[in-house]
């Protein structure tokens, strides 16, 4: 079915938003994904017939998502994958972005000719277009919780996948195009005296490129650098950074992730209000046990449990047992620091912060090591 000029004219409709309302967010609810469910899909995955491509895999949806774009959280999937011992994937690219962390078992990555051995608790990056594949090498299944952003380019409508053939290798790229028009030779005029500027087509359709590289950070090493007991001094959070990713602190372009462990008997922290963000929080927990308050809702949570633990602008604070606790979160944090949309309030009845783009909050780490 095609149309006519004069129905492409008239297709499009007018909303009168004269007078709105102030913008307010409309978060999804919190929601858990216990230990047990996540270890049945698993097994279930394993015992299917093997998928032609080889990607024995199962998409967590919110039951708030809609199509096209369905997720955990509004523009973010967790996938449960899975792969037998001796199994691969046939390799992809596409132009969403991953991070991968491994749940059960080991294998490797294999991304643009790199290889990654991804171990137990291990977590690797997969940048936008970069040839990948996956390739279990061990005598257990390899199971991972693989977080995207697919969904939010499924929204716009501009998710590119391709499947690679199995003799795909990644080869410099050649042009024999004349460099005529260059970002060497394009204009650049400033325009007043405030900053603005004019520029040529060519900065944009030849870009300055950042290299974006698969990275690995082992459990076995970045454990080392948090607490393992009460008072030793080490912190008890820090983020995994990937340097492409600039001011955005990334793990990701889109995700930030920390590893966060608080040993046995560590101080528990003060009961009193939460705060919130902008940004979504889904929290990985590998170890321990305890709760978290999100919108006054309480919700239990144990080892192995994968929790949407803070959706965007909701109240929200995790308190850890008396076993301690061990937790990968991956929150959408760099995405909004690009779109200048991370808005953060630590104290509900302070300010509301523009992280990034004003002087952000401060005084986390004190606090935090002494349990309030």
């Amino acid at each position: 079915m095609s149309l006519t000029d004069d129905r492409l004219d008239t297709a499009a409709r007018l909303v009168d938003v004269s007078d709105r309302p102030a913008a307010t967010p409309q978060p999804w609810d919190p929601i858990k994904i216990p230990r047990a469910r996540i270890e049945s899909e698993i097994d279930r995955l394993a015992a299917a017939p093997r998928p032609a491509n080889g990607r024995r895999a199962s998409r967590i949806v919110h039951p708030a998502a809609t199509a096209p774009g369905l997720g955990l959280a509004p523009g973010v999937s967790v996938t449960i994958e899975v792969l037998k011992p001796g199994e691969e994937t046939a390799p992809l690219r596409e132009n969403a972005h991953r991070v991968e962390i491994g749940i059960r078992g080991s294998g490797r990555i294999t991304v643009q000719g790199d290889e990654i051995a991804l171990a137990h608790l291990d977590v690797a990056n997969i940048p936008s277009m970069q040839g990948f594949r996956f390739r279990n090498d061990g005598d257990d299944v390899w199971a991972r919780l693989s977080y995207s952003n697919a969904p939010l380019l499924e929204k716009l409508g501009v998710h590119y996948a391709e499947d690679l053939p199995e003799s795909w290798e990644p080869k410099p790229r050649t042009s024999d195009a004349p460099a005529t028009y260059t970002r060497g030779t394009a204009p650049d005029i400033a325009i007043g005296d405030e900053g603005a500027r004019l520029r040529g087509y060519e900065f944009l359709v030849d870009i300055e490129v950042v290299e974006s590289r698969a990275l690995h950070w082992p459990w076995a090493e970045v454990g080392q650098h948090l607490s393992r007991e009460p008072g030793d001094g080490r912190r008890t959070i820090m983020a995994l950074y990937n340097p492409a990713t600039q001011r955005r602190q990334g793990a990701t372009h889109s995700f930030f992730v920390t590893a966060s462990f608080m040993p046995p008997g560590a101080p528990p922290r003060r009961r009193g209000r939460g705060h919130r963000h902008s940004s979504v929080a889904i929290n990985y927990h590998f170890a321990g046990r305890g709760e978290s308050v999100v919108d006054g809702r309480t919700i239990e949570w144990e080892a192995g449990d994968l929790l949407l633990s803070a959706p965007g602008w909701l109240e929200h604070a995790h308190y850890q047992g008396p076993e301690g606790l061990g937790v990968y979160t991956v929150q959408d944090h760099p995405l909004h620091i690009g779109m200048e949309s991370l808005v953060w309030q630590e104290q509900l009845d302070g300010p509301v912060l523009a992280l990034g783009s004003e002087e952000g909050q401060t005084g986390f780490v004190g606090p935090r090591e002494a349990g309030t």
